[in-house]
């Protein structure tokens, strides 16, 4: 049974490196979100602190972490730090979606 969990990066603060490896981290990252395992991704607003929040249906968090593992924006340096956490949010219109309970 899959799981809901929140993968929080924080990027470095090399804005070059990120923009040349932008195009490649969502590339990889596009068959994820059509075959349902991420199902939204996004950098903070401007302004934020520089990082992202991706949502992913997985089966365990080792399954979340080898999609880190295996991000440009990892490869490649741009991620500082990957926080995995699981997410079992119980009230809003998405939360049974979420929760695997829709």
């Amino acid at each position: 049974m899959a799981t809901t969990f929140a993968l929080i990066y924080t990027y470095t603060d090399d804005t070059e490196l990120r923009d040349a490896t932008r195009a490649a981290h969502r590339d990889y990252l596009r068959p994820f979100a059509e075959d349902g395992t991420m199902l939204v991704a996004g950098a903070w607003a401007p302004g934020e602190d520089p990082g992202g929040l991706l949502i992913f249906r997985a089966e365990d968090r080792a399954a979340v972490q080898t999609i880190v593992d295996n991000d440009p924006f990892s490869t490649a340096g741009v991620v500082a730090r990957a926080e995995i956490r699981e997410w079992a949010p119980p009230l809003g219109p998405l939360a049974g979606a979420l929760t695997g309970q829709a």
